[in-house]
């Protein structure tokens, strides 16, 4: 069974809506909420992954999730069977929702992992490096994300989900993230019990250090909630948007790849050769003498400073 990416009918209305919101802003007393070189290093950002993403998806699609399906889910005597004993799953109403819960599942392990892990921070930097928080930024991608992303969630496949299923969850995930990015939605009451909200997803996107490292959610914000790394936006804080080490600059290369440069740097302060593997896979911030922190070594500093 054949289905169409809801990204495909997604991009027009991104467009529609950064230039809503664009629009708004500006004859609204907030024309700082977008900068005009900020925001086309960020549309020419998304539209390079969405070329790069149309191309990768497309190899992820048809050659690594399909060949682990038909690897783990053969068809054994006219059934497709599951090789751990069970049929595998067809296209219910009931198999969508689960495919999407272990699809935000898996999201959230996947862009927590991107936040804890120096090498993949380096990817998903692009992201985070904007000192905005609009629209726009939701399309500011890092293109070589994408080559690493399907691994994460190939397990879904190999347990009997159809691909062709998955990717349309993929889909569906990318649309709700992308509208998280907007500072006009307030706090939606009960629905904060269970979704990854705007406010929410400003937190995420803040360099306060009471904020970093928060709010991985995709849809809903019950694993942030049970696994540590939930926090309320608080009225009372002055947020701050972007990343501890920016690129300072709208060149989209050096976007790209600046922290990579920063790694590198990094790796030759030491010639241990456990050091180095730290700099690479260690928590972005790590440092073998002190000279830099992770987030967690900072908020241990500052409760220890208040004591």
């Amino acid at each position: 069974m054949d289905f169409t990416n809801p990204l495909v009918y997604g991009v027009p209305c991104f467009l529609g809506l950064i230039l809503l919101e664009l629009t708004y802003s500006k004859t609204h007393h907030n024309k700082d909420l977008y900068n005009w070189k900020d925001l086309i290093s960020s549309l020419s950002l998304g539209i390079g992954s969405a070329v790069i993403a149309a191309l990768i998806k497309t190899v992820s699609a048809i050659l690594i999730f399909n060949f682990v399906y038909e690897l783990f889910n053969p068809i054994v005597a006219g059934v497709r069977t599951n090789i751990m004993g069970w049929e595998s799953f067809g296209y219910v109403w009931y198999v969508w929702i689960f495919c999407m819960l272990l699809d935000d599942y898996t999201y959230y392990w996947f862009h927590r992992q991107n936040h804890m892990v120096r090498f993949l921070w380096a990817a998903h930097i692009v992201h985070h490096s904007s000192d905005n928080f609009n629209l726009g930024t939701a399309v500011r991608n890092g293109w070589f994300t994408i080559l690493y992303k399907p691994f994460f969630y190939v397990w879904i496949v190999m347990i009997g989900f159809p691909p062709e299923m998955l990717v349309v969850c993929l889909g569906i995930e990318a649309l709700w993230q992308f509208q998280l990015h907007s500072k006009y939605i307030p706090k939606l009451g009960i629905v904060e019990r269970f979704l990854n909200t705007h406010t929410m997803h400003q937190v995420h996107h803040a360099k306060n250090l009471e904020y970093m490292d928060k709010n991985h959610g995709g849809f809903l914000n019950v694993f942030d909630r049970a696994f540590g790394t939930w926090k309320e936006l608080d009225p009372e804080i002055d947020i701050e948007y972007g990343v501890s080490t920016p690129p300072n600059s709208y060149n989209l290369w050096i976007i790209l790849t600046h922290e990579y440069k920063n790694i590198w740097e990094d790796t030759k302060k030491s010639k241990n050769w456990g050091h180095k593997f730290m700099y690479v896979f260690g928590a972005p911030g790590w440092s073998h003498d002190g000279s830099s922190l992770t987030v967690k070594q900072m908020r241990k500093a500052q409760k220890e400073e208040a004591a």
